[in-house]
């Protein structure tokens, strides 16, 4: 990642990155705190000045290595609107959980130079401190487990890309509808920014009858 902040300098594809990594770990440590798997198949990871648990199942790397991937790419263009992680009832496939992490383009108005070119800007927001901002919402995401409803049926989870229009779908991605939860609560998170991109991090979900 400190190459992506060469003279405390982020570029487009840098913030990118920082947003796929804290996907990642976001990712997995909803999948553990959710108990979306068994505890024994993960493993501890040292991030953000925490310990986060991360899949050691080559399926689950897999998967979310090809689909951050290409939300890498789309973030560094500017396509991306949100991602949703969305966990569902095996049995019934109905939606129990959404988690959307909103995307916001954010330019750096302060940098005046002329020499920079507009149409690749950059942040010189330090990557110390956004990392404590991700840090703050990765404490969070791991607190969650103590007001969200249990999940006591077996689950599964996907991962929703919602860009603009104008976006190259790749020919082996599905478009999807928007997913909705009967008789839902949200919950907001804290949010954070690379001073390119800010992210917010929001989850629904249903409550208990």
């Amino acid at each position: 990642m400190s190459k992506q902040a060469i003279k405390n300098s982020i570029t487009l594809k840098g913030s990118a990155a920082i947003i796929k990594e804290y996907l990642n770990y976001g990712v997995n440590s909803i999948l553990f705190q959710r108990g979306i798997y068994p505890a024994e198949s993960f493993v501890p990871a040292q991030q953000y000045g925490l310990t986060i648990l991360v899949s050691k199942d080559e399926k689950i790397k897999d998967f979310l290595k090809n689909v951050l991937s290409q939300a890498e790419e789309w973030l560094a263009l500017n396509k991306v609107e949100k991602f949703s992680m969305v966990i569902s009832n095996v049995s019934t496939k109905e939606v129990l959980e959404c988690w959307d992490f909103r995307v916001d383009s954010e330019r750096n108005d302060q940098n005046k130079d002329p020499n920079v070119d507009p149409t690749n800007p950059t942040s010189s927001k330090e990557l110390k401190k956004i990392q404590a901002e991700i840090g703050a919402v990765m404490r969070q995401i791991a607190a969650t487990v103590s007001y969200l409803p249990l999940l006591e049926c077996i689950c599964s989870f996907d991962l929703l890309i919602h860009t603009l229009k104008d976006c190259d779908i790749p020919d082996n991605w599905n478009e999807t509808e928007n997913v909705s939860i009967k008789n839902s609560q949200v919950v907001n998170l804290k949010s954070f920014s690379t001073g390119l991109h800010k992210l917010d991090t929001v989850v629904s979900y249903k409550m208990t009858d």
